[in-house]
């Protein structure tokens, strides 16, 4: 791979968590560090939190103001560093954004992260805010996720001069559950930014930042055999991951088994969920909200989740919808949420006790909606978690040092320690809520109940395992092993005579193999394929979190509606490169796992001519 991150003599290494609601980057001093005693630090993001007024704080908040020409002097919205794409693009970053968007969120661009891994979008279009009227300039989440990136490295090289950004080894971090489509759109965003970085699952970067403040201590509070649960639930999606612990050559080894499929469930759900349920009260008394209040509405209720879950001694926390007219007294509506309100409604609500045989509910849905995220249908987190851990129930089975410790009777796999991740569960009843449950279901199998591992940061967790995994990637520290977290499959179209009304068959030919290691190249072995060059043709992909027998070259004819999961289908027109268009050429098939987390699959001919077929990141719209 030839990038900027390969920098030959990094100082540091660096770490960043593009979050749905904040970012972060922290970083770790190769110079100062050695074996697992990582130096590191986060660094302050310095940030516009009022107009003229710069603070520097350890969380930029993923959000971006898109103000009106004349609304803020260019000396309001100045920064510490020069940006010439300020004069073009006056949006805002950070703290400010998000104060002033929650009186005005028809300028206020939220979740681009979720908007990012929407593949019924074009992802490269200007539709956010989706809300907004015609005189706001709209922006696509590829460009919001490439403005919280470029803040963050000018925030870098203000403050490090003398070691430029783009000569660091960088890391982003992504959710587990995010497809090749996402995962590359998101390498795109960071290149846009001015560099090319590498990807590291979310709930992996939990696990590093663990090991690494544990300070060396993490070796006796896990032990051979045991499995790790990561319960990573942010602002816009849950994500699950299972770790477990190996012994090679006498030394522990995290080994990455598994990761759920990719929810939209999180804090965003919660906001929206309180915001209603405010509504409800307003209501009663004869109030009722408009859609633009409950947007702003919404945003009120983020920040009083917020504050109440984040203390304990809080009561209460007001919240200020403002007036379109000018009928209220005094401009606006006020109203308060309690904590105990807010910790009742969010635990039943998305947090419910469980049996370990529930299943998220999936309803009828109706044949036109609004443009808006594909939220999961059920809010109960417990259920996703119940319905991953039944699929993952023989995740282990091949496993060296598990043999036996999975049994038939066991109707899901058992975790025996837990990882919480997310500003969610800054709550600790949220935590524990999930504990209980978890140890319920075990109980009822006769389990040794699981337990919580202890000394997560849930704010910066994700920024600081990301630099130490950059550190660890450089021989240093703990390296997690587990490779792609899915199996995939190209569809390969039968060849048969043509039937009335019939398709030719399509099966599945597996191209990478669960775990198959970054870096990596294989060849599909023995076999050569027909590829169509010069002309329009589709690719179709699948992914597998299931199927973790499967090697490359294996052929399904047939599989489980549960299975395989179809990825965005790639459009193309493959060069012909002095070959007559149209011609079908005999090439062998290779994958190819880049660095960065993304994989190509590459098409080789008999005379060594190479084709790149890369995963879709545009939506069917773009096609």
């Amino acid at each position: 791979m030839n990038d900027l991150n390969n920098a030959a003599d990094p100082r540091y290494a660096i770490g960043i968590d593009l979050g749905t609601t904040h970012s972060a980057l922290s970083y770790v001093d190769l110079q100062a560090s050695d074996g697992e005693k990582a130096v590191d630090a986060v660094l302050p993001i310095p940030q516009l939190t009022a107009p003229g007024t710069i603070e520097a704080l350890p969380l930029l908040p993923s959000f971006l103001y898109l103000p009106h020409p004349d609304e803020l002097p260019a000396g309001e919205r100045a920064l510490p560093w020069s940006d010439p794409e300020a004069t073009t693009n006056p949006a805002i970053a950070g703290e400010m954004a998000r104060s002033r968007g929650a009186t005005t969120p028809i300028r206020l661009v939220s979740s681009a992260k979720s908007w990012l891994c929407h593949p019924g979008v074009d992802r490269r279009a200007a539709i956010l805010p989706t809300d907004a009227p015609d005189e706001v300039a709209r922006v696509s989440p590829l460009a919001a996720s490439t403005h919280y990136l470029r803040h963050l490295r000018q925030a870098w090289n203000a403050a490090h001069p003398e070691a430029p950004f783009d000569q660091q080894s960088v890391t982003v971090t992504i959710p587990a559950s995010f497809d090749p489509g996402a995962r590359e759109l998101t390498a795109e965003a960071a290149r846009l930014a001015g560099f090319t970085p590498t990807l590291l699952e979310e709930p992996q970067a939990a696990l590093y930042s663990w090991i690494q403040g544990s300070g060396g201590r993490w070796r006796k509070q896990v032990q051979p055999g045991d499995i790790i649960l990561v319960v990573d639930v942010g602002g816009g999606t849950s994500d699950f991951s299972l770790i477990a612990i190996l012994e090679k050559d006498g030394k522990l080894e995290p080994h990455r088994v598994a990761v759920g499929d990719h929810i939209l469930l999180g804090g965003d759900n919660m906001d929206l969920a309180l915001a209603h349920f405010v509504a409800r009260k307003l209501s009663t008394n004869g109030t009722q909200l408009d859609a633009w209040q409950m947007r702003a509405l919404t945003y009120g209720c983020r920040s009083a989740k917020e504050a109440l879950l984040a203390d304990a001694h809080a009561t209460t926390h007001p919240i200020v919808v403002p007036s379109r007219g000018s009928k209220l007294i005094g401009g606006s509506i006020r109203t308060e949420l309690t904590r105990d309100e807010v910790t009742a409604f969010i635990t039943d609500g998305f947090f419910p006790r469980v049996e370990a045989s529930a299943r998220p509910t999936v309803r009828a849905r109706a044949g036109l909606t609004q443009l808006g995220l594909p939220y999961a249908q059920d809010a109960a987190i417990t259920r996703h978690l119940a319905a991953f851990l039944a699929r993952q129930a023989g995740a282990t089975a091949e496993l060296e040092g598990f043999s036996g410790r999975v049994t038939p009777d066991h109707t899901f796999l058992h975790p025996s320690a837990v990882l919480f991740n997310g500003g969610v569960f800054k709550s600790g009843i949220l935590a524990q809520r999930v504990m209980d449950t978890i140890n319920d279901w075990l109980y009822m199998e006769g389990a040794e109940p699981a337990r919580a591992l202890e000394g997560a940061d849930l704010d910066l967790a994700v920024a600081r395992g990301a630099a130490y995994f950059s550190y660890a990637r450089r021989g240093g520290g703990v390296r997690i092993r587990g490779g792609t977290a899915r199996s995939y499959y190209v569809g390969v179209e039968s060849s048969m005579p043509a039937i009335p009304g019939m398709e030719p068959p399509l099966e599945a030919l597996c191209v990478a193999p669960f775990g198959m290691e970054e870096g990596g190249e294989l060849e599909l072995p023995g076999q050569e394929f027909g590829l169509v060059i010069g002309e329009p043709v589709t690719f179709r992909f699948f992914g597998s979190t299931t199927r973790r027998q499967d090697r490359i070259g294996d052929v399904l004819e047939f599989w489980g509606p549960d299975e395989l999961q179809e990825m965005n289908a790639i459009q193309a027109t493959l060069p012909a490169d002095g070959r007559v268009a149209g011609d079908v050429v005999q090439v062998k098939l290779h994958a190819l796992a880049l660095d960065t987390g993304t994989l190509e699959l590459l098409a080789v001919a008999r005379d060594g001519q190479r084709w790149k077929i890369e995963f879709d990141v545009r939506s069917a719209a773009e096609a």
